[in-house]
């Protein structure tokens, strides 16, 4: 099972990153991230992720942000929950009409 990193963590190593790439004798980010991970104690793909998504975040790249994600998959489960009730609400009425309609026997 993935291990779930706090948020603070994976900050601090999308900066540890980041700082180096700044450094004077620089590597390529794949080596930067093959050098911290170990270190760090993580998957070197893991953190490309991380960096990834604090680049689209920061706007330094293309992407869906971090918050605009989360509030899409928060209406799509609302979505859902809504159709659901609905159908549930679809078919209550039906079967109430369908005895409103039967002739009593009184």
């Amino acid at each position: 099972m993935p291990q779930k990193y706090p948020q603070s963590f994976q900050d601090r190593a999308v900066r540890m990153v980041m700082e180096r790439l700044e450094a004077d004798d620089a590597p390529t980010p794949y080596v930067a991230r093959k050098e911290i991970a170990p270190k760090l104690g993580v998957a070197p793909e893991s953190l490309r992720r991380w960096c990834e998504k604090a680049d689209v975040d920061a706007g330094r790249k293309p992407g869906l942000i971090t918050d605009a994600a989360q509030e899409i998959r928060r209406l799509k489960r609302e979505n859902t929950e809504l159709r659901r009730a609905n159908e549930i609400l679809k078919t209550a009425s039906a079967f109430f009409a369908a005895e409103l309609d039967r002739p009593t026997t009184k």
